[in-house]
């Protein structure tokens, strides 16, 4: 038990790289290897795919992945644990042990369900007026129908919508033998847990200074040496491309993530007690983590069919721009007359450059997305119309498309039940059925807990409290002691203000991005963005300067949406979520960006007037720090130099 449990993972989404099972298998030691198939936009796709065929609604990518290394993993002893089981687990069990036999492969094959709410809709109150019945409706679970099965001597776990984090704690609580209440062990785990489950982005994918890690080799993906108390270390196969650092695992941290106190259905973990510190090369040990019981009800994921959508884009060139792009807008409005879709948006992407070279630096794009319940009214009427334009439009036109029909899109939303009304069931590799109770929460509110920010509404929860966030805007927060009039920053302790000699240092107009990183996804119909600084200095910046109201400034599409912020000391980062800035959910939603995957990077890239003495070397020669929490503790990350 004093050896800690090695877990991987293979896969962050429904689509990621085929061979990783198997580069993971090959690479080193492993105790366990997890796999993360689903996503609210995934758990629609399988919903379509169920209707055409009611045996399947689970990842068939999986099933292949296994006919290539299910015998490898048994012969080596790894366990598989993945909610590749989608809207069907005991489905995909079931095909599980065919290619088993087929192989000739010895594994004994268990499952989780009870997530598929579908049945009960009504019964719940899950349905929507707007959309009717759900296509899809599932329940996330937690770990411990998972952790069930392996005490049971499975081989091979399948679940379908439990939460990403589940893969990880769930073997770690089975291995351990940790109880119900260990809330600091479950929370460690959970924290590790979503640091694996998006793969490669927790090696330097999607890494906001991903020129410093860059080398010709394919990403590896990263597993945890997970430890007895709930602490781990992040790390990769030796030999494979990419780097663990505190800035990668940072980064991963802030994905997707709201208020600090991360609820699941197991434990809320507390991120703001997250402490990061370098152990070795890609090496990044997380330690420190506080939880406290899970709230009293469980969220759901639901998917509606809300109608149908299309789009078409408009090349825009040279000369003129902002007039051809009012002159296509109006022709194709006329075109509509009477009856136009019942939701159309507009996006102008792009500016011609003054004097152009090339006919791409002369281009911009004009998109129009439409949306409506009637599939006719968006589909070859709408882009028939754009292509009716191509002789009597503007000069240039030109389209990136021809016309189509078009698509059904989804409608996400999430809901809450009481956790006692979902049955999670553990389903043995003999058959049995093990029904896992839902913990039976304390309905205490304790004092605030440590790192919140004090200006806010909501601190993160202690152990016993309730976890729904109810924050609001939370501005910057001045140093104690110190007032400011509205509108101004003053950075305390920087040159450029007065001191006792009365010297004043210099401010310089940057990119943001000189001085902090960022990660941004998607929540549903809202958007995170993490945003951490490099260095201690730098974060004494940041934080006052980066308030919800600089926020709107830099990125004014933001105005218009309410925003909550959470400051996250030990990680040197604020995180905004930004209310339903992606509509109703990634596929009804008509932004150019639909996850809010680059939100992160547009802000990165606006100017900010940050002190000189803050910025360090423009070629990112002074290394970060690795965050301890403990400022007297801190080491330099990755003596070694870039890889």
């Amino acid at each position: 038990m004093s050896r800690p449990l090695r877990i991987g993972n293979a896969s962050g989404f429904y689509g990621d790289r085929f061979s990783a099972v198997r580069e993971m298998l090959e690479g080193g030691p492993l105790d366990v290897l997890t796999g993360d198939y689903l996503a609210e936009l995934t758990m629609l796709i399988l919903g379509r795919s169920r209707l055409k065929d009611p045996g399947g609604g689970y990842a068939s990518t999986f099933l292949r992945q296994m006919e290539e290394s299910l015998g490898l993993a048994a012969e080596r002893g790894v366990k598989i644990v993945t909610n590749a089981g989608g809207l069907n687990p005991r489905g995909l069990a079931e095909r599980l042990r065919e290619l088993a036999g087929r192989l000739g492969v010895e594994v004994r094959i268990a499952h989780v369900e009870g997530d598929d709410l579908l049945p009960r809709a009504g019964e719940l109150g899950l349905s929507d007026p707007r959309y009717g019945d759900p296509l899809t409706a599932n329940a996330y679970l937690g770990a411990w129908g998972i952790a069930e099965c392996l005490r049971a001597g499975a081989d091979v776990v399948v679940t379908g919508r439990v939460t990403d984090a589940s893969l990880v704690v769930g073997p770690a609580a089975a291995h351990f033998g940790w109880a119900r209440d260990d809330w600091d062990a479950l929370a460690g785990a959970t924290v590790a847990g979503h640091v694996l489950e998006c793969g490669a982005q927790a090696t330097g994918g999607n890494f906001a200074f991903f020129e410093e890690i860059y080398n010709v080799k394919l990403l590896g993906f990263p597993l945890a040496e997970v430890h007895t108390d709930g602490s781990s270390v992040i790390t990769k196969h030796p030999g494979t491309g990419g780097a663990v650092t505190v800035e990668t695992v940072t980064a991963q941290l802030l994905y997707e993530i709201g208020a600090p106190a991360y609820a699941g259905p197991d434990v809320i973990a507390r991120f703001d007690t997250v402490r990061l510190a370098e152990d070795g090369p890609d090496r990044v040990r997380i330690s420190g983590v506080e939880g406290a019981p899970p709230p009293a009800e469980t969220k759901v994921c639901l998917n509606h069919l809300g109608g149908h959508r299309n789009e078409m884009t408009f090349v825009l060139t040279g000369l003129g721009i902002e007039a051809k792009a009012a002159f296509a807008r109006a022709q194709l409005e006329a075109a509509f007359g009477d009856a136009p879709p019942a939701r159309v948006e507009w996006t102008h992407i792009g500016g011609a450059a003054p004097d152009p070279a090339t006919q791409g630096e002369a281009t911009s794009l004009l998109r129009c997305a439409v949306l409506d319940p009637d599939p006719e009214k968006v589909g070859r009427r709408f882009s028939g119309a754009v292509v009716e334009l191509a002789l009597a439009g503007y000069p240039g036109f030109t389209m990136t498309s021809p016309p189509g029909k078009g698509s059904p899109y989804g409608v996400y939303r999430p809901a809450f039940v009481p956790s006692g009304e979902v049955e999670h069931v553990a389903v043995l590799p003999d058959g049995g059925r093990v029904a896992i109770p839902a913990v039976e929460t304390p309905g205490t509110q304790p004092p605030p807990a440590q790192g919140g920010d004090p200006t806010s509404s909501v601190q993160p929860p202690g152990r016993g409290a309730e976890v729904e966030p109810r924050s609001v805007d939370n501005p910057a927060t001045p140093p104690a002691g110190e007032t400011r009039e509205p509108g101004e920053t003053r950075f305390p302790g920087f040159p450029g203000e007065p001191g006792e000699s009365g010297e004043t240092g210099r401010i310089v107009r940057v990119p943001l991005g000189r001085v902090a990183g960022a990660r941004s996804g998607d929540k549903g119909g809202d958007a995170n963005i993490g945003v951490w600084a490099r260095t201690d200095a730098q974060w004494r910046w940041l934080e006052p300067f980066l308030s919800v109201e600089r926020l709107h400034e830099l990125m004014p599409e933001t105005r218009d949406h309410r925003v909550r912020r959470y400051v996250l000391p030990n990680l040197r980062a604020v995180n905004f979520v930004v209310e339903g800035l992606l509509q109703e959910g990634v596929s009804a939603s008509t932004r150019f960006d639909p996850q809010g995957k680059a939100l992160g990077e547009w802000l990165r890239s606006r100017l900010a007037d940050v002190p000189e003495a803050v910025l360090g070397p423009p070629d990112g020669d002074e290394e970060p720090q690795a965050r301890t929490g403990d400022p007297a503790a801190e080491t330099t990350q990755n003596p070694e130099g870039v890889r």
